[in-house]
Formats: C-alpha cells, structure tokens, sequence
C-alpha cells in the first residue's frame, strides 16, 4: 500500500484502452534535489549591499536588472536612503526626451477636453528644481529610472552622462529583469565603455 503512495503520480490521468485498461508504465519516482535557496529566496540573504554602495559611488549611473516578481530592489533602494540620498522616481513610459525634462525648462501641454483652449505650461527642470530643495547634508539625488528598456540608446546615453553634468545626482535604470538581482554600469550597457561580459 505504501509503495503505491509513494509513487510519483502525474495530475493528468492516463488515457484508458477500450474495456477500462490503462496504457503506459507506472510512473517512475525521481528524487527531488534542493538547496536551502529554494526555501529561502536566493537573493534576499545575499550579502552584496556593500558592494552595491561602492558601485553606485564609483560608476554613478547603474543599469540594475530585478526580478519579475519585484520586490528586492527595495533592499537597494533603502540602503542607499540610509546613506543620506533622495530619490526622484520616474517612468521611462511618457518621460519624453530626458534632456529637456530633467535639465532644462520644458513645455507641458495638458489634453485638451473639447471646448477648452489649448494651453501650453512650462515646467522647471526636474532634477535642477530637486537639487535646490535638498536639505544642507543630504548626501545627493538618486534619479531612479523604472521601465528604462524602453529607452533607445541615445536617451540611456545622457542617463550615463547626467552624474558628470550634475554631480550630486546619481542614476539607477531598470533595463530588464534577470533571474536575481544583477546590476551593471549604465555607460557600458549605453555603449559609452566597453562592457567585458560581451567580449567573453
């Protein structure tokens, strides 16, 4: 009785012969092999904040690539809050050209709703306008950039750039989503640095 409990049974049922007979072997028990990473989620005990500072206060523009189901780049995000930066949170989806909307005076023309005038608003530059508001010992700004694989190579390009014209501002780009928490220069998924991973 327990031999036949114990094996591994496929939710489908198996396709009967006429007079009720089954066609097919017995299914086969496989063992099952697991690590303390299918219980724990991999990601979340690995020890890789402090690496992630330094590379934030050495490259300044980051390409991070979390995964599908989210949640762990709040990690990073938190530990950078922690250091004593601010955080301007942007789409890429209606960004429009992040030159003209993070550096300099922009128009903004609001829908217009039938019988209403069309209007045309100017709005200061985004990054500009939060640089003046932080507080004396903030540390800086994180521009952080979600959705940023829609971006063409250009736009990502002055995203690489915008920390040596500003340089309190750092930059953070989700450009896809990858099995863990990976992250990469910005400037060498732009094209602006060799990357070393493609040459391999």
């Amino acid at each position: 009785m327990w031999t036949a409990a114990a094996r591994a049974v496929s939710p489908l049922p198996a396709p009967s012969l006429p007079g009720g007979r089954r066609r097919g072997r017995a299914a086969t028990v496989a063992p099952a092999r697991s690590t303390a990473w299918d219980f724990v989620g991999g990601d979340l005990v690995r020890p890789d904040l402090g690496r992630w500072l330094d590379d934030v206060e050495k490259h300044k523009a980051l390409a991070i690539y979390p995964p599908h189901e989210g949640g762990y780049e709040g990690r990073y995000l938190n530990r950078l809050r922690y250091q004593g930066y601010y955080f301007l949170d942007l789409t890429a989806r209606g960004l429009g050209d992040p030159e003209t909307t993070l550096t300099k005076i922009h128009p903004v023309c609001p829908p217009s709703l039938g019988r209403q005038p069309v209007a045309r608003w100017y709005f200061p530059p985004e990054v500009d306008y939060r640089l003046s508001l932080l507080h004396p010992d903030a540390k800086g700004l994180v521009v952080w950039v979600i959705e940023a694989k829609v971006l063409s190579k250009a736009e990502l390009q002055f995203l690489a750039m915008l920390p040596d014209l500003r340089p309190k501002v750092r930059v953070i780009a989700e450009c896809g989503n990858w099995r863990k928490f990976i992250w990469k220069p910005l400037k060498q998924i732009a094209g602006l640095e060799p990357d070393p991973d493609a040459e391999k």
